[in-house]
């Protein structure tokens, strides 16, 4: 598939004059563009913010935040090609590859920001609140950040409960109720054991948030509150890592949000626990 930069190149030909200068930035300075907004974008670039959203619009992309976030997958995936089968035909060091890591996972972070609708992650963090039951679930590399989201919001104080057996998630649901909530983690939104125990869920009337990428999933579609992440990996890859990191920032941020909420009261308890673990070294 053509990258977004190479079709930005190919197509500088038969760009106006403000188009071309636009092109010129863009491919000079790719990595930076994710984090600039369309005012910062048009001052660098010497045009207008209406310009910047044409431009957008030239390339086939109907916004400048859904370029940004195009943007980042050529960064993230088709540039250092790090999650695909295009990695084992290069022949980097170990450290190539670490900094390669570090490359990908600190632009699919950046990438967050953008993905995320700020009302959604409010309205998230309300649910979170008033609950009193939390279930996480996810499958294959988005387990990862159910284990974690599990973890934190023990943590919390709340009852939480995840685990990778489909049939323990079904037969836990019937438990569930409108003061309870169910946490569905997939990155491509259509991984079927978790669209079979949202729609169980709902039909208990269990508040669902799902955390999926930024896409008109069958996931996104269930689901009462959408908390998304950026489109940062291919679907032929070999690892989820791009992607796990979005996950995991979005279970740190209502982690830090709930946190905020419930205040002062959590203090003793973790501290209660700390002393307990010293007391558990010696």
């Amino acid at each position: 598939m053509e990258s977004l930069l190479t079709k930005i190149d190919l197509a500088k030909d038969d760009m106006t004059a403000v188009e071309k200068k636009i092109a010129d930035y863009i491919l000079s300075h790719s990595t930076l563009i994710p984090n600039m907004t369309t005012k910062e974008l048009a001052q660098k670039t010497d045009v207008s913010e209406a310009s910047i959203v044409r431009f957008a619009r030239v390339v086939g992309i109907d916004s400048f935040k859904a370029f940004k976030l195009a943007l980042v997958k050529d960064l993230a995936v088709t540039e250092t090609t790090l999650t695909d089968f295009n990695v084992l035909q290069q022949k980097d060091t170990p450290y190539d590859s670490f900094q390669k890591v570090i490359h990908v996972n600190k632009a699919a972070i950046e990438a967050c920001a953008e993905a995320m609708d700020k009302r959604e992650l409010e309205h998230a963090v309300d649910i979170f609140a008033r609950a009193n039951r939390v279930v996480f679930y996810g499958v294959g590399g988005s387990s990862t950040a159910a284990i974690d989201a599990h973890y934190k919001f023990t943590k919390l104080g709340y009852a939480a409960t995840t685990s990778p057996d489909f049939h323990y998630m079904l037969s836990l649901i019937p438990h569930l109720g409108k003061s309870d909530v169910f946490v569905a983690i997939s990155t491509s939104g259509r991984t079927k054991d978790v669209l079979e125990l949202v729609r169980f869920a709902k039909k208990k009337r269990v508040p669902v948030i799902a955390i999926t990428n930024l896409d008109k999933s069958p996931l996104y579609r269930e689901a009462d509150v959408r908390l998304c992440t950026p489109n940062v990996e291919s679907d032929f890859r070999i690892a989820s890592i791009a992607s796990r990191m979005t996950q995991l920032t979005i279970v740190d941020t209502l982690y830090m949000g709930l946190l905020h909420r419930k205040g002062e009261g959590l203090i003793d308890r973790y501290a209660e626990a700390r002393d307990e673990m010293v007391k558990l070294r010696r």
